[in-house]
């Protein structure tokens, strides 16, 4: 059960890190859109759903730490 939680954490991390990746090249590339002037563009909200997306990914990560460390608690 640990192994499986490991491996959960694991993917729940690096699924973190490529979200985060994702948004900030999103990002970069809606500032310099949006820095000629006009609306939130198709790439800021792009950045803005990608950031949500590392966000919830954080929250599995998190849940699955406490998750563990319960059952290194038990034993």
């Amino acid at each position: 059960m640990q192994t499986f939680l490991v491996l959960l954490l694991i993917a729940a991390m690096i699924a973190t890190v490529v979200m985060l990746v994702r948004g900030i090249v999103a990002f970069l590339h809606s500032a310099s859109v949006e820095a000629r002037g006009g609306q939130p563009s198709a790439s800021a909200l792009k950045s803005n759903q990608m950031m949500q997306k590392r966000i919830f990914f954080q929250a599995i990560a998190i849940v699955l730490c406490v998750l563990l460390l319960m059952l290194a608690g038990r034993t």
